[in-house]
């Protein structure tokens, strides 16, 4: 981010905040309740969206050495991430191309090749097929090329290991990140490493849960017993970066800005930065480091959910594992009292109660989120 830029930021809510008035969009706009609650919407955005645009599968530092490995799933698809002897990131479905069984089932680890535990036929890292046990009676003639892992789009900036979870698409990874890119080497992501992670399923839609991040309308009423004291009263602000957004969440102590020279401010010191990168990731940064909230939207109204602290490589110690960690438990518990309401609100879409929901002025954010996915779409 530009030091201009933050200054900016920072004068416009301290405007806003001294004259009590809100950051506010044009009109009201209804959200019909179908985003959130039908199977084929939800089928239409996995084809869409989900298959076809660059996801954050992972931070480089979990592939931080050759023959380091991770799988997971994405978009509903079986898919195996690789670093290989130089260097490089590798994305596959991982899947055996022999007889279509998973090909690696453990979480991570490090090896060079892979063995299928069907037929143990083996494939290095860079998706090469190397081995077929009895090959020259079984499969006389076999073109070893044609059979190599299936390939998946894969790049790899900022830090962070980007897939695109169909085979036949060609993404341009640099048109679609540029936006992000002097934000994120501000953040300093690329020099971060995961301090602590958590994994866990949500019964709401991906949209819902996303959505609760980007205003601040909710603060001083849902979190009034956590964060809200430390937050000013509902006041924001956002700005689009490209299919991204920035959101400006003020803390509390913003107003101390007007007595100190300009030259000393330093916005992550009086807000925190919620960074939306569409399609399914949040990047929450606060002063001392970043969480990170990987969305895997599962169904219409399930979604699984990687809650991550990031912070500076050189920050995470066994002497700091507690700070870390009580950092993480901060972050969980607030954003648990926004997930437990929105799978309240999921439980209620289809109660016949509401055609719509309602984007106040103060939630432009949320309809400009919901335009960038009708756009997709």
């Amino acid at each position: 981010m530009d030091r201009s830029l933050e200054i900016a930021l920072l004068q416009e809510l301290h405007g806003l905040k001294d004259s009590g008035q809100f950051f506010l969009d044009d009109e009201v706009h209804p959200s019909p309740v179908q985003r959130y609650a039908c199977a084929d919407r939800f089928d239409a955005e996995n084809t869409a969206i989900f298959q076809k645009l660059p996801q954050i599968a992972a931070h480089s530092s979990e592939l931080a050495e050759p023959g380091s490995y991770l799988t997971m799933t994405l978009a509903g698809k079986p898919v195996l991430l690789t670093r290989d002897r130089d260097g490089e990131v590798n994305a596959f479905l991982n899947v055996c191309r022999h007889r279509g069984a998973r090909l690696v089932g453990e979480a991570s680890g490090c090896k060079h090749a892979f063995s299928c535990p069907y037929h143990a036929w083996t494939w290095s890292n860079k998706g090469e097929l190397r081995g077929i046990p009895h090959e020259k009676p079984g499969f006389p003639g076999i073109d070893r090329a044609s059979y190599g892992l299936r390939r998946l789009p894969a790049h790899e900036a900022m830090g962070f290991v980007w897939v695109v979870a169909d085979p036949e698409a060609t993404p341009d990874f640099d048109m679609f990140l540029a936006p992000l890119t002097k934000e994120f080497d501000w953040c300093g992501t690329a020099d971060m490493a995961i301090a602590h992670s958590d994994t866990m399923v949500r019964q709401a839609n991906w949209k819902l849960l996303m959505e609760g991040g980007i205003e601040a309308y909710h603060f001083k009423v849902a979190h009034r017993d956590t964060i809200g004291p430390h937050f000013l009263d509902n006041l924001s602000s956002y700005q689009m970066l490209g299919d991204h957004m920035r959101s400006v969440l003020p803390r509390s102590s913003l107003p101390q800005i007007a007595d100190v020279p300009q030259e000393q401010w330093s916005i992550r010191d009086h807000a925190n930065l919620l960074y939306t990168v569409f399609p399914t990731s949040q990047f929450l940064l606060m002063q001392d480091h970043l969480a990170w909230l990987c969305f895997r939207p599962l169904a219409c109204d399930r979604t699984e959910l990687r809650m991550v602290t990031l912070a500076p490589k050189s920050e995470i110690t066994p002497e700091n594992a507690a700070h870390w960690a009580r950092n993480h438990k901060i972050t969980e518990v607030t954003l648990d009292e926004d997930f437990v309401i929105n799978e309240a609100v999921q439980s209620g879409l289809n109660s016949g109660t509401n055609e719509a929901l309602t984007f106040g002025r103060y939630e432009g954010a949320l309809h400009k989120f919901n335009t960038v996915v009708e756009a997709r779409l």
